[in-house]
């Protein structure tokens, strides 16, 4: 079976997972509104994924969960609207708002004008460093590790981290078998998390200690490292008007000779 499709049949049995976990995540925790893109924004994030999740790239870079303005919308991870359309190719479907999504939180797809940040700061820097999205792609994916879209009753982004363990443990559960089916499938060697948080919930999937490689499921060696997380909430994203965070990132791809 062809490396998009297989990764299409795993995304969706997460997917499946997450809908279910919705209600009590709702009821049982201060998550307001859980909705999940790989749902209502599948006809975006299934263009990702037979577009460019087939090239061979060997190094996985991995989010923590959507936020509002960036996957919620395009269905990609990290996927500003603006980068979506004119550096992947994402083509604008039309998208249902979720029944229980924030009033304050609409989905507007490829629409929205408001650019998140972390995204336009992650995919500006691929094409700077790589050049085209076929030789980014080449190189390495994205993937997010919890595909949910998590808010409080504000509208404010909740992150997996902050929420009660018993409630989330079966969803973190079938994220981290979700991690496992990707590396598997598209031969990952290093898995590089964006963040710390991201770090950790690779090195838990693929039982490695606090430092040195994991090992997938087949028993293959991956590396797994952490680069800064582009948020404009981190000190460490905005200093130098975001020149260390880009130095950061590349000498992270830089490594084990992992250059373009």
């Amino acid at each position: 079976m062809a490396i998009a499709e297989q990764l299409i049949i795993a995304a969706k049995r997460l997917s499946a997972v997450c809908d279910k976990a919705i209600p009590k995540l709702e009821k049982k925790t201060n998550v307001a509104h859980a909705t999940n893109p790989l749902d209502y924004a599948w006809p975006h994030h299934e263009q990702y994924l037979r577009k460019w999740g087939s090239r061979g790239g060997m190094t996985l870079l991995l989010g923590m969960n959507p936020g509002p303005w960036g996957m919620a919308q395009t269905g990609v991870p990290f996927g500003a609207t603006a980068v979506a359309r004119d550096f992947l190719g994402i083509e604008a479907r039309k998208l249902d708002t979720p029944a229980n999504a924030h009033p304050k939180r609409p989905i507007e797809g490829m629409a929205l004008e408001r650019q998140e940040v972390s995204g336009t700061r992650l995919w500006n820097l691929m094409e700077q460093y790589y050049g085209t999205p076929e030789a980014t792609f080449d190189a390495l994916f994205v993937v997010n590790h919890c595909p949910l879209l998590l808010l409080g009753e504000r509208g404010q982004n909740i992150t997996p981290n902050n929420l009660p363990a018993a409630v989330m443990a079966p969803i973190l559960k079938a994220c981290d078998e979700h991690l496992l089916e990707v590396i598997d499938i598209m031969g990952v060697t290093r898995v590089i998390g964006v963040g710390k948080y991201a770090e950790q919930r690779a090195r838990m999937a693929l039982k490695a200690g606090k430092k040195g490689p994991g090992r997938s499921r087949n028993g293959r060696e991956v590396a797994i490292g952490t680069c800064w997380h582009p948020s404009p909430a981190s000190p460490l994203a905005n200093r130098n008007d975001g020149a260390d965070w880009r130095a950061n990132v590349i000498n992270c791809l830089e490594i084990e000779g992992n250059s373009h």
